[in-house]
């Protein structure tokens, strides 16, 4: 089965107010202004969120000192 291409809208008339929150969610999440408003419109139709890869957890990595010593200690050859 050949894979369908991905439909495109048109939307106009978009109050700012919505316009301002899907601009801030957007900057919030690290994502795209369409990939946002793709995830909203599939939460509130379907229930769920579209994800098809991981680009909202990439480049996101928060150190974390006491998780680095627990594996430190684990990588230790003991004789």
């Amino acid at each position: 089965m050949k894979p369908r291409a991905p439909i495109q809208y048109t939307i106009r008339g978009i109050p700012p107010e919505v316009d301002k929150a899907l601009r801030q969610k957007a900057a919030q999440r690290g994502l795209s202004l369409n990939q946002t408003i793709v995830e909203e419109l599939a939460g509130a139709t379907i229930g769920r969120q579209k994800k098809s890869d991981f680009s909202d957890i990439v480049g996101k990595w928060i150190p974390d000192p006491g998780f680095d010593e627990i594996m430190a200690s684990q990588r230790q050859v003991i004789d």
